[in-house]
């Protein structure tokens, strides 16, 4: 029998499809926003995808899917805004949101699940309750962990590029068990070296800028071990499909962000670039709008082949631009740099909407917000070594 899992906060799919090619079986997902659900369900079909607010998903609406004896895990990557750095000064940080891991407490209870995989950004471990309170989330969280018999617990820092992951990605995971015999440890690293942009973006044909034309065609002869294992169905225990390049479709730029993008330097964003230019060029391009006048730290940082990319989040389409083409990076090389199989299809949602919208998720967003195939490949592993 395979190991079982139920998929909270399951977004467009990144903890499944690794758990999947661990030798999980995933039986119940749980997702709000309409997009990642529509992303999911194509490319898990044999899940049962349950479209709610996890605060209303009930019993009822989970028990006829799962074994009488209940699951080996239950993972719950909730949402991490108000954890984040950029959200922690805002008094709108403090919300109901930052208990949401209760949700997934009280899913792994109905479930009886052996064991609890919490993830989010490793600022979750300052996050108080309320800014007038002392108390940390995280200490809610372990306290309520233990109240519902998950005590044997341990939480971990994981760098995403010690596990074959061309991107420099931290991310904090709780494991917890029911089995106080279980040994609580993280898994060791499995990447043999880092992976850097150039392997994992090496057979990926160039696309012109505002020409909204894909190429679904790999470059030949070119290859390296991560795009090999990019296009392997049989290890992620995929359908075997004909390959092709999916959801590579370069964005529209206006001309003076292409002249902007094109004075970038590789490993230079935006705060390099000022310091770069010289007062009286920097004046005569911000005239043109060429440079902006405020500086945006994390905005148009051109990649550099021969390292990882930093954290790819869910402004990734603003934050990166290509090595050596002048735009912005398509949604199948953000999608690379997040280790998702070229199989999978991003169908759900547009490929842009505004920010301010959290009703939806743009293609874009659903990738920089889903945990790693890769890591969770590893994780899977691990505990399948724990759970015997």
């Amino acid at each position: 029998m395979p190991y079982t899992h139920i998929d909270c906060f399951s977004g467009p799919g990144g903890i499944c499809t690794g758990l999947h090619a661990a030798g999980f079986e995933t039986l119940v997902a749980i997702e709000y926003i309409k997009s990642c659900v529509d992303t999911y369900a194509a490319n898990h079909p044999e899940v049962h995808v349950i479209h709610s607010d996890i605060r209303n998903v009930t019993a009822e609406q989970i028990l006829p899917y799962i074994p009488e004896s209940g699951v080996d895990l239950v993972t719950s990557g909730m949402p991490c805004e108000t954890f984040s750095t950029a959200g922690n000064s805002s008094r709108a940080s403090y919300d109901d949101r930052q208990f949401l891991f209760r949700e997934g407490i009280r899913i792994a209870k109905i479930a009886k699940a052996r064991m609890i995989l919490f993830e989010n950004v490793p600022m979750i471990t300052t996050k108080r309750v309320a800014k007038d309170s002392k108390t940390l989330v995280l200490d809610v969280l372990k306290k309520e962990l233990v109240e519902a018999g998950y005590s044997n617990y341990r939480q971990f820092i994981i760098d995403a590029e010690k596990y074959g992951v061309p991107q420099k990605r931290k991310r904090f995971f709780i494991l917890a068990s029911r089995n106080p015999e279980d040994e609580i440890t993280a898994p060791a690293p499995t990447a043999k070296k880092i992976v850097t942009v150039e392997d994992a973006f090496c057979d990926i044909p160039p696309v012109e800028a505002n020409t909204w034309k894909e190429n679904p065609n790999y470059l030949p002869n070119r290859h390296s071990d991560y795009t090999e294992l990019m296009q392997d169905d049989a290890f992620w225990r995929r359908e075997t499909t004909e390959h092709k390049l999916l959801n590579h479709l370069p964005m529209n730029h206006r001309a003076h962000i292409i002249e902007r993008f094109h004075i970038l330097k590789q490993g230079e964003g935006l705060k390099g670039l000022f310091a770069r230019l010289e007062p009286e060029e920097l004046e005569a391009l911000q005239k043109r709008k060429v440079v902006p006048k405020v500086i945006y730290v994390k905005r148009n940082y051109r990649l550099r082949w021969d390292e990882p990319s930093p954290t790819v989040t869910s402004h990734a389409l603003d934050e990166f631009v290509h090595p050596e083409q002048d735009r912005a990076l398509t949604v199948r090389e953000c999608a690379r740099l997040q280790s998702f199989p070229d199989s999978y299809d991003f169908v759900g949602g547009p490929y842009l909407v505004a920010h301010d919208d959290r009703s939806q998720q743009d293609k874009y967003e659903q990738i920089g917000d889903a945990v790693p195939p890769l890591v969770a490949y590893a994780w899977g592993k691990h505990i399948m070594e724990i759970l015997g």
